[in-house]
């Protein structure tokens, strides 16, 4: 194969996922787990201040807690500077950001401070997406690629959702692991060290445009999936639609929950050999050349 046709994935030895909206659907769990615990506590007779606040709430609106709850984890990710703040995990902040909405939504004192312990680690027991299991399994089976977590979230929650969800994930890397949030250098480049891999013999895959700029930048390749509700950028603006001309795979909503043909090839001793077919999604990842 001359230079000219050598794909940009060729070199790549190793897959890190983000796992928040990319590999697990924290959206439809984190709210029906918000709409359920509101439902008991309508029905243990609380204060009835609080229950008229209850009555008051849809499952819209626990759409939108959940949101709001999401978004203050970007903000803290975004502004936390590990040269001057002291570590936090993304379980801590859970907590601290849970209490923080309740009140600001009039629900202060609904739950006592275990219940929001627990409800706070709702983050721990994410559904994966549809083509999460099978798809990783199948990447499995082919036995060329390292798959590996690189998320915000702390070592017992990234293990929990790997046990939840049965992900199997070869390695799992965190931000705890480094000390460090994305987009810092030191997640992208750490993964890859601990790995024994140059930053180009990794992929990162993700649905957030911002986290792949940033593993671009380290000298990973990169794989983008669409998910709904995920992408920050503006979709119609300028720097996404330039985006198309540096991402390695671009795999678009359209292509998810169809079979496509597993197009990856592997080098055996000189023998090509193909794996037949995987879901889409964010598995069309996987249409890797590795010779």
């Amino acid at each position: 194969m001359c230079p000219a046709t050598v794909p940009p994935l060729s070199s790549v030895r190793a897959l890190t996922f983000d796992v928040f909206g990319t590999t697990v659907d924290w959206r439809s769990s984190v709210t029906e787990e918000l709409a359920l615990r509101a439902h008991r506590k309508r029905s243990s007779n609380p204060p009835p201040a609080l229950k008229d606040r209850l009555d008051g709430l849809s499952e819209d609106d626990w759409g939108r807690f959940a949101q709001a709850w999401r978004d203050t984890y970007v903000r803290f990710v975004g502004s936390f500077d590990p040269e001057q703040d002291a570590w936090k995990t993304i379980d801590e902040h859970h907590r601290d950001s849970l209490v923080e909405l309740l009140e600001t939504w009039g629900l202060g004192g609904l739950y006592t401070d275990a219940e929001v312990s627990s409800l706070s680690l709702v983050w721990h027991r994410l559904a994966p997406w549809p083509d999460t299991v099978d798809g990783l399994a199948k990447l499995r089976d082919g036995g060329k690629l390292v798959l590996a977590t690189l998320s915000n979230g702390n070592t017992d929650l990234v293990r929990d959702l790997d046990d939840f969800g049965g992900l199997g994930f070869h390695r799992l890397f965190c931000a705890e692991t480094f000390r460090a949030y994305k987009p810092r250098p030191e997640t992208y480049l750490g993964a890859a060290r601990e790995m024994g891999l140059e930053p180009a013999q990794v992929a990162m895959v993700a649905c957030h445009m911002g986290d792949l700029k940033a593993a671009k930048a380290c000298g990973l390749r990169t794989i983008y999936v669409e998910r709904p509700r995920e992408e920050a950028w503006d979709k119609e603006g300028e720097e996404f639609t330039a985006a198309r001309n540096w991402v390695d795979l671009w795999i678009g909503e359209e292509d998810v929950n169809l079979k496509v043909k597993f197009s990856a090839q592997f080098d055996n001793g000189g023998q090509r050999t193909s794996l037949s077919y995987i879901p889409a999604g964010m598995f069309l990842a996987s249409t890797l050349y590795v010779f």
